[in-house]
């Protein structure tokens, strides 16, 4: 009997995980200590789909005992989804690394 493929954990990118809540994009997991969370703040129809056109991201501290103003480590704002989680994906490698 064929035993079962495990089913994907979802998105990643990079090695860390995509999680989307509406205009919400967490990236990373919330087992380690950051995470970027990415807000779509203004988004344009093309072809058909709505592109991300400004988005706000944060790296974050995942300590639930802190204050969610407290948790902010960076924030910036990037003109497009790629830029923003290119960005984000560089902060979280870093200050995984413990190098942020």
């Amino acid at each position: 009997m064929a035993t079962p493929k495990k089913k994907a954990d979802g998105l990643m990118y990079k090695g860390h995980p995509l999680r989307r809540s509406d205009t919400l994009v967490y990236y990373g997991s919330m087992a380690e200590k950051y995470i970027v969370m990415l807000q779509i703040l203004d988004s344009a129809e093309k072809s058909g789909v709505n592109v991300p056109t400004r988005v706000s991201l944060q790296l974050q501290l995942t300590d639930p005992d802190l204050k969610s103003r407290d948790r902010v480590v960076k924030k910036s704002e990037k003109n497009g989804l790629y830029s923003a989680i290119d960005v984000g994906s560089v902060w979280l490698d870093r200050a995984l690394e413990g190098k942020a």
